[in-house]
């Protein structure tokens, strides 16, 4: 039990690492003209397909969903992925990159809150604890302190806690689909239904020139293998051994791998203030890896 809680911690710090790269393609794609909005789509389209052909190949019983269960992959492709990747862009716009992504860790609060609903988890005070460490470190990386940097407005403010929560729903639809389902076959059907609901939002001239511009084409498919199918796959593993509000928590780390990547990759700034975050989050990983030490 104790080596696969400890495993569960370690697949959920690999997602965290995995999804941490999705600036530095976000930034690259970027640069060919490629709008984020069909970045995104992509994201989930090339993963899914990548997925499917490999389970169509090597495991074609993991593609059978039950008839029941497809409401359940609906709601969880649209709310879980479509939604979540389109109403953080679009929070993106409104109030910018760092404020956007601390209100998007406001995930790790969701998840415990709904857990303890849904799952019946238990709400101790070291989880708490976890969520306050967690929830503050991403808002000292996201230089909440730097008002020069912070743009509010209610629209911005409403778009970034959906992207939370709809993060959150992410987190808990992939718990509960794995109690009948693999890591593998959920993430597929997932990304596959994100896919088509955003199909429609997407322009045919943007469509054409990412699959007909080879370097395009080519690091839209890295990008779906490495942190989209990667990342999925290691934290719907992670999910199977480990509460879902604990790798909730154990996610919040993305940010702070992000900022390091951004130092050492796109000459970005590091600022005293976004360490002392990383350290805050680290702290949250540390008081609920304690869960599973074994005793005195």
């Amino acid at each position: 039990m104790r080596s696969e809680r400890l495993k569960g911690y370690s697949l959920a710090l690999t997602a965290a690492a995995l999804w941490a790269t999705l600036g530095l393609f976000y930034r690259g794609l970027e640069a060919y003209g490629l709008p984020r909005i069909t970045i995104v789509f992509y994201r989930a389209a090339s993963a899914a397909l990548i997925l499917f052909l490999f389970l169509g190949w090597r495991r074609r019983d993991l593609l059978k969903l039950e008839r029941r269960d497809w409401p359940m992959f609906l709601v969880f492709g649209f709310v879980g992925v479509a939604a979540f990747y389109l109403i953080y862009i679009y929070a993106i716009g409104l109030i910018g990159m760092g404020m956007a992504a601390v209100l998007m860790y406001t995930a790790p609060a969701w998840v415990t809150l709904l857990s303890v609903v849904l799952f019946k988890e238990p709400l101790n005070g070291r989880k708490i604890v976890a969520v306050l460490l967690a929830c503050g470190g991403c808002a000292l990386i996201g230089q909440v302190y730097n008002l020069a940097n912070v743009r509010l407005n209610l629209l911005g403010i409403l778009a970034g806690l959906g992207a939370g929560l709809t993060y959150g729903l992410y987190t808990l639809f992939s718990k509960v689909a794995q109690r009948r389902y693999s890591a593998w076959t959920t993430l597929a059907y997932a990304l596959g239904v994100g896919a088509l609901f955003m199909l429609p939002l997407q322009p045919l001239a943007n469509l054409v020139h990412a699959v007909t511009t080879p370097p395009i084409l080519f690091w839209l498919l890295v990008l779906g293998l490495v942190p989209t199918l990667g990342g999925g796959v290691a934290f719907n593993a992670a999910l199977r051994r480990i509460p879902a509000s604990n790798a909730s928590i154990i996610a919040t780390l993305e940010p702070a791998i992000a900022t390091l990547l951004g130092w050492m990759f796109l000459d970005e700034r590091l600022e005293a203030p976004q360490l002392l975050g990383a350290g805050l989050i680290l702290a949250a990983v540390i008081v609920l890896q304690r869960e599973i030490a074994p005793p005195p």
